[in-house]
């Protein structure tokens, strides 16, 4: 799971990208000033920065954090368009985003970042029971075995988005909604057979399953 440290200071635009960012599965460190950033890049994967913050800007905020942690790409944000805020900005800067911008472009530019950089969350694998989770290189393998389990498209979505969010309780709406984009209606059964499927191929057992836990009423969890 990548750790993303966010420094913006607008708690309105700061809310719903750190929403939209954490339904995505990514953890998000969210600070509203460059104050302790240099302290919390250690653990971050990648840093979201705005260019506007009270106290020092998000240049000098940005070349701190370059020097105190290199290999640690960062993503600027700024309402600012002319060429030379963005010259500016890439001198230390891995990519530059506008504002206004849609979620999808910068969940977008995140991965290639992930991608590009590697990063510290390749490393982080789970080990669940008897396999072992690779949640951002989507990857599934059984211990025992050393083999690779092959699951559907849906059913590896599901799996990496529980996943994601081990121990944590999700709601059928939440994964539902993650994973098809669409709103969830009470009754219906896809989910549902999806995961029995999913437990198929997965669990040592999958009338008692340890892996994909079921929450009677609420949803599911995956227990690491």
């Amino acid at each position: 799971m990548a750790r993303i440290l966010y420094i913006e200071d607008d708690r309105e635009i700061g809310s719903w990208v750190e929403q939209d960012l954490k339904r995505r599965g990514y953890e998000v460190d969210w600070l509203t000033s460059g104050d302790g950033a240099v302290e919390r890049v250690a653990d971050a994967d990648i840093v979201i920065l705005d260019v506007m913050l009270p106290g020092l800007d998000g240049f000098t905020v940005g070349q701190r954090l370059k020097k105190a942690s290199p290999q640690t790409p960062i993503l600027l944000l700024s309402a600012r368009t002319a060429v030379d805020d963005k010259l500016q900005g890439l001198q230390f800067a891995d990519d530059y985003l506008t504002k206004p911008f849609h979620p999808d472009e910068l969940a977008a530019r995140i991965e290639v970042l992930l991608r590009r950089y590697g990063g510290k969350a390749e490393s982080r694998r789970l080990r669940l029971g008897h396999l072992d989770v690779d949640p951002d290189g989507h990857l599934v393998v059984d211990r025992r075995t050393g083999e690779e389990i092959v699951l559907t498209g849906k059913q590896l979505q599901i799996f990496m988005y529980l996943a994601k969010h081990p121990n944590r309780i999700l709601t059928k709406e939440q994964i539902y909604e993650a994973v098809w984009g669409e709103p969830y209606f009470e009754g219906d059964k896809t989910l549902h057979v999806h995961i029995r499927h999913l437990r198929e191929k997965i669990e040592e057992d999958p009338g008692a399953p340890a892996i994909i836990e079921t929450i009677r009423g609420i949803g599911y969890r995956v227990k690491a």
